[in-house]
């Protein structure tokens, strides 16, 4: 961005450096169209380049003691402006990302939220399913599916044989079946993993 500095900017830089606020006051209208138009360009954006005016001016009056130091103040103008826009772009960015795993999170946490209500209402469903088995369907679907035991561990623990276990096992299984039909036509994978 090319600036053509004010003939008599040293003297008025100095001045701003003091606190004059009618020596700032001409700065910024000698200054503002370019910082306006170069933070457009840069920016892309007529609104964030109306921000960037009033931060980088800020700026400069917060740091105003810096400025008797400077060679040219266009090219320090110009370093500041290009700064401010790209820190503002990468914030907008971040931000953007951050939304977007927010989002994802929300998404995932819903669906795990919804996952686990249907998954309690079909163990709520099987629980009442188990509730209606003869005691010896039910010993035994506790012991085979909930424990993990093979037909022979449950027909030890039972002092009956291994085909009775299977017998009663495979009649607790269709009443159950028969519960989820009745009560839970929805659930059909979690029916697919329970009796795989």
């Amino acid at each position: 961005m090319f600036v053509r500095p004010l003939d008599n900017e040293k003297e008025l830089l100095a001045e701003i450096a003091r606190g004059d606020k009618r020596a700032f006051e001409i700065l910024f209208k000698n200054y503002h169209k370019y910082v306006l138009a170069f933070s457009k360009k840069i920016t892309r954006s007529e609104d964030m380049a109306k921000e960037v005016v009033q931060d980088v001016f800020l700026k400069i009056w917060l740091s105003r003691d810096k400025l008797q130091t400077l060679e040219t103040f266009g090219a320090y103008l110009n370093t500041v402006v290009r700064n401010h826009c790209f820190n503002r772009l990468r914030q907008l960015s971040q931000e953007a990302k951050s939304n977007e795993i927010l989002k994802l999170n929300i998404v995932e946490v819903c669906d795990s939220t919804v996952d686990e209500l249907n998954y309690r209402e079909a163990e709520s469903v099987l629980n009442q399913a188990i509730e209606t088995l003869s005691p010896q369907q039910k010993m035994v679907y506790l012991l085979c599916h909930q424990q993990g035991m093979k037909y022979e561990e449950a027909a030890l623990k039972m002092n009956i044989s291994p085909q009775t276990v299977h017998a009663y096992m495979k009649d607790a299984l269709k009443k159950i079946r028969a519960h989820f039909k009745r009560h839970a036509i929805g659930y059909t994978v979690f029916l697919l993993s329970l009796f795989k």
